[in-house]
């Protein structure tokens, strides 16, 4: 009788795929489900919302590229507020908005955000 001896099996290594596949679908399910940025909102009252409710002198801010004017006179937005101060009575006083020759949205939201840290809550924009 013979007998043969087996060569003992070398024990075989669990495979990692399943577990990189896991990995991988956990990294797409939280990039998708994640938000990347904080929302901010302006309250922003329309054109016609606030028509009614002008008084006092007129507060038309032209908002250019480079620059703003008060009611047509050019001045620096670092004094936009103080001048504004003086033509309202509060900071829920109507003050018109307009975007200018190429002013883009950006431009426009930083200067509502000027106006906004100063206390003004009556921004109008128009066209």
């Amino acid at each position: 009788m013979s007998l043969s001896l087996a060569r003992p099996r070398r024990p075989r290594r669990p495979s990692l795929t399943p577990m990189i596949d896991v990995v991988f679908l956990l990294l797409v399910f939280f990039m998708l489900a994640s938000r990347f940025g904080s929302e901010a909102a302006i309250t922003v009252i329309g054109g016609q919302a606030g028509a009614s409710d002008y008084e006092g002198p007129p507060r038309l801010v032209d908002v250019l590229p480079d620059r703003v004017l008060l009611n047509g006179s050019d001045i620096g937005e670092e004094t936009l507020a103080d001048q504004l101060q003086t033509l309202t009575r509060s900071g829920s006083d109507t003050i018109v908005l307009r975007a200018r020759e190429q002013a883009d949205v950006q431009r426009l939201v930083a200067v509502m955000e000027t106006l906004g840290a100063a206390g003004f809550t009556g921004l109008v924009v128009v066209e």
